[in-house]
């Protein structure tokens, strides 16, 4: 499948050669943790057009472009995106990310995709990336191209860079979703995990078989979506079987929800078996709770849906006393904002995301990812979680813990990137951190005394399959980084 000229509606998209890539990417498929294909796609790019690369041990890519005439001598520049994409499709979709591209049309000025993430995260940047390298009229430092894998499920290319393989003194993260805004701090995260196991209990005679299923909540990107309230679908099924179970005999057989790390759950499943006496209280429960539920989250999520059926009653059942707790738990759990930043407006600081959940057949697995632009409060809130889980019986290990990224709005790149920008578009940008987690900090790391910026095109909805990038955005962005390039100072 190629994409190239398969976006219904594009043909006046600009700037051409960024739209050609970016189709051209969006016809590879990339899952995080699945690069193979993008990875071959990308080396055989360079390869053709004869650029030099190398390649590191976990798969991270890393092109060159000499300066052009006259600016050999100024600083040398990084650009950077990941090759990785989220995967979210909505329900009745049936695309398979592993071996299909992303299907993409113009909607009135924004492009989308039909019922899938359109990986504009972060493929936009990718693209505005490749277009620079392969435009042999752009004007330009000494330049590199870094191309990490697996930002979106645990930043593995940005950890496993090596100090020194990158020489650039600038480096521009295009991967800031707001065109107005210039990104120069940003939250370090960890993966916390709840796992345990239990011997299924045997259902008795008597009980009746219900599905559950929570949909159509509208999701989006745990980080910078984190703040606005939406429903998580993991803590609203543990909130509905808490009622139930007070309202009736139940037992849960099967539980299920989310799928991503860095996405609210849009969905949640449960199977659970109801005493076939108290079958009418549980339906007057469920009948309440959709009620409520969609009272509550009628400008957040919209399309929020609670229905049940009945299906044949399951075999067997959590223990009855791990029940109890670990529904509490869940719908106890820190979720959403835990604080908001003291000293930078309007920042979240430290969140929490319960982000999947899979109960059933003897295991329990409840996954979340705290973020935090203090990594003290990060570990606090991650160890919170653990001790609340400690009293289901579960056991909770960490992992993928990264850094923040402290805010630096001085230096030198910090006043190129505003001038040009004041320059350009006659107004002042928003200089501001954000609370995503971006692969600067984990890369300042590794490159002490680099200067580093984020920014990049309008894209709404990320993580979600109401994706979506401003196309107008995308040129006002393409420009004003070439307009950056070729203002970078010499060296001093």
């Amino acid at each position: 499948m190629d994409n190239r000229n398969l976006i219904d509606g594009g043909a006046h998209l600009e700037p051409a050669g960024v739209w050609s890539e970016f189709a051209g990417l969006n016809a590879i498929p990339r899952p995080s943790k699945k690069e193979e294909q993008i990875r071959a796609y990308l080396k055989n790019w360079l390869e053709v057009r004869g650029i030099a690369y190398r390649e590191d041990a976990v798969g991270n890519l890393l092109a060159y472009k000499p300066a052009s005439p006259g600016l050999e001598n100024n600083v040398p520049v990084v650009l950077q995106a990941h090759m990785d994409m989220v995967c979210q499709q909505n329900e009745g979709t049936g695309h398979d990310f592993e071996r299909q591209g992303i299907d993409m049309y113009v909607d009135n000025g924004w492009v989308r995709a039909r019922g899938t993430t359109l990986g504009a995260d972060n493929g936009m940047g990718l693209a505005m990336g490749l277009a620079l390298l392969a435009d042999s009229s752009a004007v330009h430092p000494p330049l590199e191209l870094l191309i990490t894998v697996d930002e979106e499920t645990g930043m593995t290319g940005a950890l496993g860079l090596e100090s020194g393989w990158v020489q650039g003194k600038f480096l521009l993260n295009i991967d800031t979703e707001d065109d107005r805004e210039l990104t120069v701090g940003c939250a370090g995260g960890i993966d916390v995990t709840a796992e345990g196991t239990y011997t299924p209990s045997r259902i008795p005679s008597g009980y009746s078989g219900l599905e559950l299923r929570l949909r159509g909540l509208t999701g989006g990107h745990s980080g910078m979506d984190i703040h606005l309230g939406r429903g998580n679908a993991n803590v609203l099924s543990a909130r509905l079987l808490v009622a139930l179970e007070e309202a009736a005999c139940i037992l849960v057989a099967q539980w299920a929800g989310g799928s991503l790390r860095n996405a609210i759950p849009r969905e949640a499943k449960t199977v659970v078996a109801v005493a076939s006496s108290h079958l009418q209280k549980a339906l007057d429960c469920l009948a309440k709770a959709k009620d409520e539920l969609t009272s509550e989250y009628l400008l957040t999520d919209s399309g929020l849906t609670l229905e049940w059926r009945e299906v044949e009653t399951p075999e067997w059942s959590l223990d009855p006393a791990l029940q109890g707790k670990l529904i509490r738990a869940v719908a106890a759990a820190p979720n959403g904002i835990v604080r908001m930043s003291p000293s930078i407006p309007g920042l979240v600081q430290t969140s929490n995301n319960v982000s999947k959940l899979e109960v059933g057949n003897g295991s329990v697995s409840v996954q979340c990812l705290t973020r935090s632009s203090v990594d003290s409060e990060k570990m606090a809130t991650a160890q919170a979680l653990r001790g609340q889980f400690a009293l289901t019986g579960l056991d909770t290990h960490f992992a993928g813990s990264y850094p923040g990224w402290d805010p630096a709005p001085g230096g030198a790149l910090a006043s190129l990137m505003r001038d040009t920008y004041v320059s350009l578009f006659a107004e002042e940008p928003h200089v501001n951190a954000c609370h995503a987690g971006l692969e600067c900090g984990i890369i300042g790391e590794r490159c002490p005394g680099m200067e580093m910026i984020s920014f990049g095109p309008t894209i709404t909805g990320a993580h979600s399959p109401d994706e979506r990038v401003n196309s107008a955005s995308v040129a006002k962005s393409f420009a004003y980084l070439v307009e950056v390039l070729k203002n970078v100072p010499t060296v001093q």
